[in-house]
Formats: C-alpha cells, structure tokens, sequence
C-alpha cells in the first residue's frame, strides 16, 4: 500500500505536509531507481550518488532522496557507513530468510484464493482472468527470449494470486517481499519445469482444490529457493 496517498486531505499552508507534486515526483523516482535495480542496471553492490541519480532521472535532489530512502526500507538499498546508498548485495542468507517468510505465505494465498474460486458465484466475472493474463505474457516472454519480461510475468502471477484472496493485510504483507522476489528472480532463469509449475497451481486454485493448491505452490517455492541457492551461489 502506497503511504504517499493523502487519500483526498488539503493541509494548510505551513502544516509541514508535503505538497502533492513533490511527493508524486518522489513516488517517479523510487519508481525508476527500483526498476533500474531489478533489470540490472544498477548492479549489486553498485553505490549511488544522489545526485548523479538526480541528473539521470533529471528531477531535483529532495524527491530522489526521499526515493532513496523508501528503497532502503524496501530492502533493496542499503545505508554505506558514513554517507550514501548502494545497492543491496543479496547473501544466502538474505535468500534463506526471504523463502522462509514467502514459502508460509505463498502457499496459504493459494489456499486462499482457491478456496474464494469455490465460493464464487456462478455466471459473475472470472476471477481467474488477471492469472491467465500473467500466464500468457510469461510464455510470450520466454518464446520471445526476454527474460526482464518474463520475470515481471511470472512476479506479476504470485502478485495476482494474493489478490484473488482478497485479503488486505496478507497483500499489505506480500508487498514488502515483491520486489525483493522480483529482484531475485531476475538473477537466475526460469527453468522450464516452473514455469510448467505455474500451470499446475493456476489449473488447481481454478478448481477450487485448496489443498492441491497449496500442495503445488509449497513444491514450486521449494523448487524455486532450489534453484536459486544453486544459480547465485553454485551450489551442486
């Protein structure tokens, strides 16, 4: 959830509130610091310099500092010793800690979200089409050879399951873990075999199997931190 939202509110000048432009700019520029993250333009380890962000983003220094910060409690930047940001190099235990909060969670939003296909009612609109889509743009990325895409896709897939459940506070929570996930993602390529994965979990929440559901989403997140221990830290 976006906490930049006034959701409406006018403040009075001088209440110390910060004006809509400056935090729509600071929003843009954690947009596009993050996104450069991800795809790999900034590298791991890489410092940056606020202001040389600045000038590549061409905005001022007060959003992308507040842009800079937000990544650093994201997860994705982290504080140098005296001054300054770099990007968050990811340990294996930094991979052994994000599986270990994702696994729980990711397996009862399947359950969830199966169990919300069961109770639907007939003839209303497809819950299951967001999760489709994904599915569609996955494969198309992958045919393509884009790996940037197919791992927003296959990100995007997880996003669409914790929001089928509609349960706010799990999406509130799953959020702090996306980015970190996508990042991760994006380190390794996606075998075959879990994107084949993905299938199995879409086919069983879309017959309102819980159980099934969260049987296949617990092998894929195993399968997964797996493959990850094995791409990042060549691991036989």
């Amino acid at each position: 959830m976006d906490s930049s939202k006034d959701h409406g509110r006018t403040f009075p000048e001088g209440s110390g509130a910060e004006a809509p432009e400056r935090i729509s700019l600071s929003v843009r520029a954690r947009d596009a610091v993050r996104q450069r993250i991800v795809d790999g333009r900034y590298p791991q380890g890489a410092r940056l310099v606020e202001r040389e962000v600045a000038e590549e983003l061409r905005m001022s220094r007060v959003p992308v500092r507040e842009a800079l910060r937000a990544l650093v409690t994201e997860g994705l930047l982290e504080l140098l010793p005296h001054s300054g940001v770099r990007v968050r190099r990811l340990e294996r235990v930094d991979v052994e800690h994000l599986y270990e909060v994702w696994e729980p969670l990711a397996v009862q939003a399947s359950r969830l979200a199966a169990r919300r296909v069961a109770r639907a009612v007939p003839g209303e609109l497809s819950p299951l089409t967001s999760l489709q889509a994904s599915l569609d743009r996955a494969e198309r990325a992958a045919g393509d050879g884009d790996g940037a895409r197919e791992v927003a896709a296959h990100t995007a897939f997880h996003e669409d399951i914790v929001a089928l459940t509609g349960n706010p506070l799990l999406a509130r929570t799953m959020e702090q873990l996306s980015w970190q996930l996508q990042l991760l993602f994006g380190m390794r390529k996606e075998p075959a075999h879990m994107r084949a994965q993905h299938e199995v979990m879409f086919r069983h929440i879309a017959q309102g199997d819980e159980e099934a559901a969260a049987a296949s989403t617990l092998l894929h997140v195993r399968d997964s931190r797996a493959v990850a221990i094995r791409a990042l830290f060549q691991d036989t």
